[in-house]
């Protein structure tokens, strides 16, 4: 049984966190929110997960190398930044940090980097996205995360292959671009389309969330999976064995 603490605890995903831990059976240390005692939570942690906020993201990965936990970071909005702390505090603990902790979304990050690498460069990559109308950041971490994805399974890097926001004359379509769409609006948890599109066919790759309950269940498992395992940078694929 591990011992989880929750960071950004009064959230709603802190909230599906305290069920989720319950549901399968572990113990839940404790929570925080900003101001808490981070400090004493990680003494009582056998790993830790983090659903704050970015700019939260620097002083929790330090407390946690202080206390030698490991941490699940699942805060979205993250910038380059935010991923080079994660590579340095993988130095000395064991951090998993995702976009997205769904093992369906995992399993469909897999499937697009294989669909990317398999069909040809003919084939334009576009990445749908839909959520709630409180979401604050866009393209989402979930439809970044596929759209790493598919760069790798091209050997493309993403950074300069994206296109956001078309709007206007845009022009022809760029060969090797990677596309993102952004909806926002009601109350829906995550839905994300991956469209492959070729000369007369069409391939999409889907996975809709009906609850965030999922994301919670997945952190979870992914925090059990993460206790005890060396100093290094995790993704969720591994807990999938993918």
């Amino acid at each position: 049984m591990a011992r989880i603490g929750i960071i950004g605890s009064a959230g709603r995903m802190g909230q599906a966190l305290v069920e989720a831990i319950a549901a399968a059976g572990q113990d839940l240390a404790g929570g925080v929110d900003q101001g808490g005692d981070l400090a004493a939570l990680s003494a009582m942690s056998d790993v830790l997960v983090d659903f704050s906020a970015p700019a939260a993201l620097e002083g929790n990965l330090d407390t946690a190398m202080a206390a030698g936990v490991p941490i699940v970071v699942g805060t979205t909005g993250l910038e380059e930044r935010h991923h080079w702390l994660c590579d340095s505090a993988a130095e000395r603990i064991a951090v998993l940090q995702t976009g997205n902790t769904s093992l369906g979304v995992t399993l469909l990050a897999h499937l697009v980097r294989e669909a990317a690498s398999r069909l040809g460069e003919d084939w334009d990559i576009e990445i749908a996205e839909t959520h709630h109308r409180m979401k604050v950041d866009a393209p989402s971490g979930t439809a970044l995360l596929l759209g790493e994805e598919a760069a790798a399974g091209r050997g493309l890097d993403l950074a300069g292959h994206s296109a956001r926001g078309r709007d206007g004359i845009t022009g022809a379509r760029k060969s090797g671009e990677i596309g993102f769409a952004s909806l926002r609006g009601g109350s829906v948890a995550g839905d994300h389309t991956v469209h492959f599109l070729g000369a007369d066919e069409r391939l999409s790759l889907t996975h809709l969330a009906e609850n965030r309950s999922i994301f919670a269940k997945g952190a979870v498992r992914a925090a059990q999976w993460l206790v005890g395992k060396p100093a290094g940078r995790y993704g969720m694929g591994e807990v999938l064995g993918l």
